[in-house]
């Protein structure tokens, strides 16, 4: 029987497109922040090209399956150099996946605290770091989504046993995001409480990332439940503000 005439295929299909357009949301938020350093008239076509770069990653990743499955091997373990036992032992086994998941998210957080500085500095404050070109900017976002691909990738070969399915859902939660993208990144840095609201959810998820590295991960529904919250509350704000300035 082919795969697109089963009903569990098909609502892995649609469980997983959901999953990856949820997910894709840390995506969006950085190559918006990313791009909006960018001249004008390139911000578009960067923004475009981190998300080609994020389908590209992801479906070479499920398409060398059996090779992202040996990162969850354990390479090393910490526990060995101290003579630790027990949980410990277990805590501190070091994967492949583990290293990019920890590594991604001090980068993470390095470029966060980074942009909040320079937002709180402001303009004619000395800038931390210099100006990306457009190459550097899309090998920045390049890099991460390797990091936030290869965690949806595992996840989604969890919930589906057809790569094509997979393959399916990764290409129309990337069609979702071409659509919503500009529109999204337009208003991110528009308003800079919502900048900044971005920034510290990139930091949320960067420190999500290192804790999934060492096996105590944080469950993203409370993660995108807080930010969500944060989201409508400042949106509030957003609308009243028009108000209190005419009072």
């Amino acid at each position: 029987m082919e795969w697109y005439t089963s009903s569990e295929a098909l609502l892995a299909l649609l469980t997983l497109t959901i999953m990856e357009i949820v997910l894709g949301i840390d995506n969006i938020v950085f190559i918006s922040i990313q791009t909006d350093k960018l001249p004008e008239h390139q911000q578009k076509k960067g923004r475009l090209l981190g998300l080609a770069f994020a389908l590209v990653t992801r479906i070479l990743l499920l398409l060398s399956i059996n090779w992202v499955l040996t990162l969850t091997k354990p390479l090393f373990n910490i526990s060995d150099w101290f003579g630790l036992s027990g949980n410990w032992a277990e805590r501190l086994s070091i994967s492949g996946r583990d290293l990019i998941l920890f590594l991604g998210g001090l980068f993470l957080i390095y470029k966060s605290i980074v942009e909040i500085y320079n937002m709180l500095e402001g303009e004619s404050k000395l800038k931390v770091g210099s100006k990306l070109s457009f190459v550097q900017t899309i090998i920045q976002i390049g890099l991460l989504d390797i990091v936030f691909g290869l965690d949806s990738v595992i996840t989604a070969v969890g919930m589906a046993t057809h790569v094509e399915v997979m393959i399916i859902a990764i290409i129309i939660a990337m069609i979702v995001m071409v659509f919503s993208i500009n529109g999204i990144s337009n208003f991110v840095n528009k308003h800079p409480s919502v900048k900044v609201l971005a920034l510290s959810f990139l930091l949320l998820i960067a420190v999500s990332l290192i804790a999934e590295s060492i096996d105590e991960p944080i469950a993203k529904g409370y993660i995108y439940f807080s930010m969500g919250f944060s989201m409508f509350v400042v949106s509030l704000v957003i609308r009243l503000k028009p108000q209190t300035n005419t009072n």
